[in-house]
């Protein structure tokens, strides 16, 4: 599945306004809210989902290079996290479903590989 079509299926909202590359592939979800665990355990191309919005989120984005991050239930992101994000090139998208309405909908996608 594609940053694109995940948008589409969870009701997503781009909040980083650089758009790098909406044709990321993304091959698995990941969710967790404690940063070095996320450090340890999130793969490259993951969607990260976490309640999480300070200025440490990009950069532990950045380390895993996980496909994106969503921040679920209407959570408002902190300006400098997305600062943060457009800086480096993260996708953050934001949603009013919670971590498991996210992960079903993807799930009855049938979309990841």
């Amino acid at each position: 599945m594609y940053i694109k079509e995940l948008m589409q299926i969870i009701s997503g909202e781009l909040l980083t306004d650089k758009i790098p590359d909406l044709s990321v592939k993304v091959q698995n979800v990941y969710i967790c809210d404690l940063l070095s665990w996320v450090m340890s355990h999130a793969q490259k191309g993951d969607a990260w989902i976490t309640v999480l919005t300070n200025v440490n989120v990009p950069a532990v984005a950045l380390m895993t290079e996980v496909a994106c991050v969503i921040i679920p239930e209407a959570i408002k992101a902190e300006e400098l996290t997305l600062k943060k994000a457009n800086e480096n090139g993260i996708i953050i998208i934001g949603t009013q479903l919670n971590s498991f309405e996210i992960s079903r909908r993807i799930i009855d996608s049938k979309l990841l590989s």
